[in-house]
């Protein structure tokens, strides 16, 4: 038995924390957490945490948002409540595929036009010519070099110029009544005469707003979750944090404190040795090309063939995933595919991925992955696909999602979290839980 340690559960997944609780033979924390008639979430720690370790289970699946305001909340309460130490337990990280900057289909923004600029039209990203003789000199970067071009050629005094002839801007000007030019009427003649040229600050003209388009370039604003949900959590008091197949490796980068993220390798190499026969016969497949190092890793430590599914993204509609053109790098022709990957959301990789290698020959197709989430119709297409069956672990519940989809079957990884409390709570080292080869 484990003394000292309290370990709570957030409403997100009671049973994978009750579970934990058991194997460690110690009874789960008693709190309140609710909500108020309003949906503001109520909190309130029922046993003494002073001075002792506190273990918050809460894991990101489901309404990941209510889920991560409790997590942050139940941590200050405990903080609040004089606890020595405060660990957040989070099977699946929110956000955990936010980690920078969203993933970008049309690819990083072009240095320069995609078109050759004409000589006498500039744009910000390009760089103005070298002064020769029938090149403008300089870019119209700002309205006081186009205030002097305009006034050059308009005369200031008596309505008669030095010799250059009028231009459409003295028209301008004389059609208003503004017969002698003055600068208010430059600036006037700028403003309704840049209809065809945007800038960074067109927002200011509510006539260009409904035709802007970015140029290439054009830095929109992004926001950083994954950065944000780090801070959260640090702010609140966590003093350790503690996930399972972080989606991104760099997310542990976000933390001033320490991050531990486990791995369920271990977990998927055992099933392919006990439940597939041949398996030594049988080729790991990678559904993406990011997620290659985690199926290399499995495929290299049971001594297995490797195959890469990469997606070619280059359709006429670029911003729609379903037209990505998807090839297979690899051999699977009369034989098993084992796909793995991290996380399943609308299970639209791995259908696609389970299509093609069946294509290619596959004579049975599973699919393992850590996280479930199923959100959407991912379980009526998993039903309708070429798969035989899906292998998750229960990092988030999957008890309505099995009684949906026969072709699923959960593995159970609260002896991966028991293991990793006890080891944390008494100081010992948990490399171990990292060695699966």
């Amino acid at each position: 038995m484990v003394r000292n340690i309290v370990i709570l559960s957030g409403n997100s997944h009671p049973a994978l924390s009750e579970s934990v609780c058991n194997m460690l033979g110690i009874p789960a924390g008693n709190r309140i957490l609710s909500k108020f008639s309003v949906g503001e979430t109520r909190c309130e720690i029922k046993d003494s945490v002073r001075g002792k370790d506190v273990f918050i289970i809460q894991s990101g699946g489901g309404s990941v948002n209510d889920h991560l305001i409790e997590l942050c909340i139940m941590i200050s309460a405990c903080k609040t409540g004089s606890a020595k130490r405060v660990t957040a337990v989070l099977p699946l990280f929110p956000y955990s595929r936010q980690p920078d900057l969203p993933y970008n289909k049309v690819g990083a923004p072009l240095s320069k036009p995609p078109t050759e600029v004409p000589k006498d039209k500039y744009t910000f990203e390009s760089v103005p010519a070298t002064p020769a003789p029938g090149i403008t000199k300089s870019a119209s970067f700002g309205k006081e070099t186009d205030l002097a071009r305009v006034m050059s050629k308009t005369s200031l005094s008596n309505g008669t110029g030095n010799g250059i002839p009028r231009t459409n801007s003295e028209n301008y000007f004389n059609a208003n009544g503004n017969t002698n030019g003055d600068i208010a009427s430059a600036q006037n003649y700028l403003t309704h005469s840049r209809t065809g040229s945007y800038t960074t600050h067109d927002y200011e003209n509510p006539g260009l707003i409904s035709t802007f388009q970015a140029k290439p370039g054009y830095k929109r604003w992004v926001a950083q979750a994954g950065t944000l949900v780090a801070d959260l959590l640090t702010c609140a008091g966590a003093d350790h944090v503690v996930a399972l197949d972080l989606h991104d490796p760099q997310y542990q980068g976000f933390f001033d404190i320490p991050m531990d993220n486990l791995y369920g390798r271990p977990l998927l190499k055992r099933y392919i040795q006990q439940n597939i026969p041949d398996y030594k016969e049988a080729v790991i497949v990678s559904p993406d090309a990011g997620g290659a190092k985690r199926a290399t890793a499995i495929a290299d430590s049971l001594g297995m063939d490797f195959a890469l599914i990469h997606k070619e993204r280059r359709p006429t509609r670029i911003t729609d995933r379903q037209n990505a053109t998807m090839m297979l790098v690899g051999n699977v022709a009369n034989r098993v595919c084992i796909l793995v990957d991290d996380l399943a959301d609308t299970a639209n990789t791995i259908t696609r991925a389970a299509k093609l290698v069946r294509k290619e020959g596959a004579t049975a197709v599973y699919a393992l992955l850590t996280h479930g989430v199923f959100s959407g119709d991912a379980i009526a297409r998993i039903n309708a696909s070429a798969l035989d069956k899906v292998i998750v672990t229960n990092s988030v519940p999957q008890d309505e999602h099995k009684r949906l989809c026969p072709k699923l079957e959960v593995l159970d990884v609260s002896p991966i979290f028991a293991e990793a409390i006890r080891r944390i709570h008494h100081g010992e080292s948990i490399s171990v839980l990292f060695q699966y080869d």
